[in-house]
């Protein structure tokens, strides 16, 4: 049996299934809802309910704390209803609106072990199929055992053709593993996509800090890279935290838009640098190397991308430190036993 959602402002109301979360039946009905990991970790869907009941289902109490749901806040990504109507506060994002999420065949044009533990994969679309995506969108990859492992995309738009995808090797990963272990290019794989609501608000002419920690760098990457091609004249500037120099795997690409572009600025931070490597960089906790850069973000936009703790840890201090919470934008990875 049904029940009914009611989003507003807009009025829009449409029927949930049993068994579907609030976001599902948005997505089922072409509501574009904000969205990132789907399983109640990054808070990109956090919003209001205005009326009715709600289950909140399995979710981070550090991303939906107990007082935020006594205040009749949910993730939408794991709430289902319990009342026979259920309204809620939610604002569509109408970049996403026309952009149509497919399930596509491709190929593995080239793996390219890039450090370690990092693999770049590339992707070779179909000739007869065109991907309309938005830079920092992800993927769905369905593996050979009928799973799905979702990976942001690494390039831009308008590189057409191809999907850029970074995997790190993460032990006991069933994609990563097959990826590090088994695969081999021109191998057949079907995805589905583009997914999320992680990219870049380009009707902002505000300043733009991104945060990243480890392939987080990946939407990341596509998002600059989408806006230098469009000669975006924003101050952009990029932190980028890893372990030590072993994990920075992309150093060269950041600095060389540095060089080339004098409104971008790139700021990596070592958490744990090796002695041999004789550091002579920032250190610590990436997010906290932007905290003490910034000690006013009332006038700029963060865009976050990394392990769930920093992604955390990165809204709270921004918005303490001034930044309006609806121009913090997060994506939050994790290992393949879940999804990111």
């Amino acid at each position: 049996m049904s029940k009914q959602l009611i989003i507003e402002p807009s009025g829009q109301q449409l029927s949930v299934f049993d068994g579907e979360t609030l976001l599902d039946a948005a997505m089922r009905e072409g509501f574009n809802m904000p969205y990132g990991c789907k399983n109640g970790s990054c808070g990109a869907c956090k919003g209001k309910v205005l009326s009715g009941e709600v289950a909140h289902g399995d979710h981070s109490p550090t991303v939906l704390t107990s007082e935020e749901i006594e205040k009749g806040m949910s993730l939408f990504c794991c709430a289902t209803p319990v009342s026979d109507s259920v309204s809620i506060e939610c604002r569509e994002v109408a970049a996403t609106k026309d952009i149509q999420i497919k399930t596509l065949p491709t190929r593995i044009e080239k793996i390219d072990k890039v450090s370690r533990d990092v693999a770049v994969l590339t992707l070779k679309l179909p000739s007869t199929e065109r991907l309309q995506f938005l830079a920092g969108q992800y993927i769905d990859i369905h593996t050979k055992t009928g799973n799905k492992r979702s990976f942001s995309i690494a390039n831009a738009p308008h590189q057409e053709g191809y999907l850029e995808l970074h995997i790190r090797h993460v032990p006991g990963g069933e994609f990563s593993g097959y990826v590090w272990e088994t695969m081999k290019e021109r191998e057949i794989f079907r995805f589905t996509g583009p997914l999320g609501s992680f990219f870049l608000r380009e009707d902002s002419d505000k300043p733009i800090i991104f945060i990243a920690t480890g392939t987080g760098f990946a939407p990341i990457k596509g998002i600059i890279e989408h806006a230098l091609h469009h000669n975006t004249q924003r101050e952009m500037v990029l932190y980028w935290g890893c372990r030590s120099l072993d994990d920075l795997y992309m150093p060269a690409v950041p600095s060389q838009w540095q060089q080339q572009y004098p409104n971008f600025t790139f700021i990596p931070v070592l958490s744990e640098p090796k002695p041999q490597h004789q550091w002579q960089g920032r250190t610590g906790l990436v997010h906290e190397a932007v905290l003490a850069d910034f000690a006013n973000l009332a006038h700029y936009q963060v865009y976050a991308c990394g392990a769930p703790v920093m992604v955390e840890a990165a809204v709270k201090g921004c918005i303490a430190q001034g930044l309006p919470a609806e121009e913090f934008y997060s994506d939050a990875f994790f290992s393949s036993h879940a999804t990111k």
